[in-house]
């Protein structure tokens, strides 16, 4: 009885083993992110949240220019939000997501859309929720960046359709 158990043990153990092995680096699959994009590293707010929790239209592999290049209708409305073309208000920004989501916050919130950009690109780059909590102290930065958030999805699904 004993020996039996030892080798249905030993099995399981190999077949958790395999399908472990299996699994896509970084999780199961799904959005780059661990968590909806998962942002990496510890958060100690929801105004902290990592861009990529931003729908990340570019995961098919695709550049923003491209992407915007192709889809004139969510390139036209950046252009309305910021002022200036989508390549250019897009530039630096890690996904397409991150861009658009920064674009409504800026409107919604009155908040130049340059001092917003600068905050969250480059070597320093923060989220939407401390660049908000910078240029904006009296908002509620982390629900603003849910609402932009959900804004540019909403943006970005309607587009690809």
């Amino acid at each position: 009885m004993k020996k039996s158990t030892l080798i249905a043990t030993a099995l399981v153990l190999a077949l958790l083993s395999l399908t472990v092995g299996a699994a896509p680096p970084g999780g199961t699959g799904g959005s780059r992110s661990g968590m909806p994009g998962a942002m990496p590293g510890a958060m100690s707010s929801h105004s902290d949240m990592p861009s990529s929790h931003a729908p990340d239209a570019s995961s098919s592999g695709r550049s923003v220019d491209n992407l915007l290049a192709q889809n004139t209708k969510l390139a036209s409305q950046i252009k309305d939000l910021t002022g200036t073309s989508a390549q250019q208000a897009c530039a630096g920004f890690k996904n397409l997501g991150e861009c658009v989501a920064a674009a409504h916050v800026s409107k919604n919130l009155g908040i130049g859309f340059d001092a917003l950009r600068s905050r969250m690109t480059g070597s320093g780059a923060e989220s939407l929720g401390k660049a908000i909590q910078d240029l904006k102290p009296e908002a509620n930065a982390s629900a603003e960046a849910r609402k932009a958030q959900g804004q540019a999805k909403a943006d970005i699904g309607a587009s690809a359709n």
